[in-house]
């Protein structure tokens, strides 16, 4: 089966931190950085090809076969860090816990660069020119550099939505126009009394 994304718990935040630290004392921000997006990649391609995903999250497959693969893989592809990161993983036998791990290394790494996770949800996929428009328009607002995680919503008949931590800011079409006819039926209703008055008046 393919990995599938999973909550921070407990033991993922474990080796996050352990590898966090690791990746600060050898490189600070900028192996941090390679590191994230290295472990990013590795999950993206669990997430897309069955069989690689089958391959990380099988109990099946014994550890030593595992490793000896996780080299042919990835040696000289990513860094020795994160590559010596995956075999510690699978020597415990956790990398079926990979996606939790990734999302709490994700965590820490925004908590330690002061970034804000942004959920942007939109009818049609953007461009790069319009998500470093809503990029800078974020930080302008949050005071912090956001991280954006597009999503496409077919639904959705135009605009755009955005769910930062637990709040949700709706700017869609269809949310406007359920604001314009409230305000037509709360305006229609004013008039009603008001004529209503000046007729009893």
């Amino acid at each position: 089966m393919p990995l599938i994304n999973a909550a921070p718990d407990a033991l993922s935040r474990l080796y996050a931190a352990s590898l966090f630290e690791l990746a600060q004392k050898q490189g600070g921000q900028a192996m941090i950085e390679e590191v994230y997006a290295e472990l990013e990649s590795v999950m993206e391609l669990g997430r897309n090809d069955f069989a690689f995903g089958e391959f990380l999250s099988s109990r099946i497959v014994p550890t030593t076969e595992r490793a000896a693969s996780l080299d042919r893989i990835f040696k000289g592809r990513i860094s020795d860090l994160t590559l010596g990161f995956l075999q510690i993983v699978n020597q415990k036998d956790r990398l079926n816990h990979l996606p939790a791990i990734v999302a709490s290394f994700d965590e820490i790494v925004n908590h330690a660069f002061g970034r804000v996770e942004v959920d942007v949800y939109t009818a049609a996929p953007l461009d790069q020119e319009e998500m470093d428009t809503i990029k800078a328009r974020l930080q302008a607002v949050l005071g912090k550099p956001p991280v954006i995680h597009p999503y496409i919503e077919p639904t959705m008949l135009g605009g755009v939505k955005l769910q930062i931590g637990d709040q949700l800011v709706d700017a869609s079409v269809a949310a406007e126009l359920r604001r314009m006819r409230d305000r037509l039926v709360a305006n229609g209703a004013a008039e009603l009394r008001a004529r209503a008055s000046g007729l009893i008046n």
